[in-house]
């Protein structure tokens, strides 16, 4: 009860549906991210915070967190406006403007890397250096997906899946005149991405761990034998990245690696609860407030249909934080403008008291709102834009 009356009455002169950031929260998440990182540095996944103002704050906290892994080249674009540097952009792009505006920011100085995963990405960023006089620094994505017990384990990404397709790719890379290989990535989905302690699904998360600890020890064995080509061939890399909140516990003990990407556990959205080895603070959340009382027990809320991407299941609605024991009404879960809670627990709930949600997936939250309201010591102290709130929509 003590916690919803906090957030209550720090929200309560603020209009909602609003979005908040708790930084006692954040902060308590971003030391245990540094404790967690035994001296590896961190590169922040921007698409799990949405904020210039956040990732400023973060990439201040700490000399640990160096350079931002960014989702689109438009975004990259953006930061690098903002005096961000050390971007790289975890999906190729395609887009020939984009590309040449990445290239010409490059011959200016800009550390923009993107990403390549085959012959036809590296052709197409030969032809638009060759045309802009310019260079490309490339980062090289392999496939860590993998087979265990006969079973695809992992997300279709990159068409790299052996120690033989990343030294081809690499080799190309190097001789290349207007192409600089600058690093090496193999994201874990399956390890980082994936809940393994759902207590309503605990034979599936049972057989998930088990798969995970399969998995892992193939994930290093792939990115060792690739690191022991590139140093015979005397190829030296300025990062070689893995990982993801959800594995970070795992991929710090890599030697090879020497950075890890972290997003979500900043926020720690509500998916994160169901991880084995993943128990950090509530930091980032929505409320939206009571406008009707259609019967006892039943309150109805305006707004709250902030449903995140991915296969379509239940993980992916936004779930009742506080007040505890408060649920969604099968029949309508969360509603585009409307939705109804049950609720019979000691807090008599009033027209207008918020009820505070968590997103499922970090960053997602910002896209629906204009900006994070800050929270400390229980009082806003300060707005921070989102990218929506600053007018920008990258996907």
């Amino acid at each position: 009860m003590a916690h919803y009356d906090y957030l209550k009455q720090a929200l309560a002169r603020t209009k909602k549906p609003c979005a908040f950031l708790n930084m006692d929260a954040l902060q308590k998440n971003m030391e245990a991210i540094t404790k967690a990182a035994q001296n590896k540095k961190i590169r922040i996944a921007s698409k799990s915070i949405r904020s210039v103002d956040v990732l400023k704050h973060i990439l201040s906290s700490s000399p640990i967190f160096q350079g931002i892994m960014c989702f689109t080249a438009e975004e990259a674009i953006f930061l690098n406006e903002y005096g961000f540097n050390d971007l790289l952009i975890a999906y190729p792009i395609w887009d020939e403007q984009q590309l040449r505006d990445i290239c010409n920011l490059v011959k200016k100085g800009a550390t923009i890397t993107v990403m390549v995963d085959c012959i036809e990405h590296i052709e197409r960023l030969e032809m638009i250096a060759l045309e802009e006089n310019g260079k490309f620094l490339v980062c090289v994505d392999i496939d860590v997906s993998t087979n265990v017990y006969g079973l695809y384990f992992g997300v279709y990404r990159s068409p790299i899946k052996t120690v033989e397709d990343a030294i081809y790719i690499i080799q190309r890379i190097v001789n290349s005149s207007y192409i600089k290989l600058d690093g090496l990535m193999g994201y874990e989905a399956q390890i980082a991405g994936v809940k393994d302690d759902d207590p309503n699904e605990k034979i599936r998360s049972t057989i998930i761990r088990m798969l995970k600890r399969r998995s892992s020890k193939l994930v290093v064995k792939k990115r060792q034998q690739i690191m022991e080509q590139i140093k015979k061939a005397g190829i030296v890399l300025r990062f070689v990245n893995g990982g993801g909140t959800g594995s970070l516990h795992e991929t710090i003990k890599e030697a090879s690696v020497t950075e890890v990407t972290v997003g979500s556990g900043f926020y720690n959205s509500h998916l994160f609860d169901k991880y084995e080895h993943f128990k950090l603070e509530v930091a980032a959340g929505f409320a939206v407030e009571i406008t009707r009382i259609p019967k006892e027990n039943m309150y109805t809320c305006f707004g709250g249909g902030y449903v995140a991407s991915g296969a379509v299941n239940q993980d992916k609605l936004p779930e009742i934080f506080l007040p505890q024991g408060a649920t969604l009404t099968k029949n309508e879960g969360v509603g585009e403008v409307q939705t109804p809670i049950k609720y019979n627990g000691p807090i008599e709930l009033q027209h207008g008291d918020p009820i505070i949600f968590r997103h499922s997936k970090a960053g997602e939250l910002c896209e629906r709102f204009h900006e994070l309201h800050i929270i400390k010591n229980g009082k806003i102290i300060d707005e921070f834009l989102t990218y929506r709130g600053e007018g920008k929509c990258f996907l």
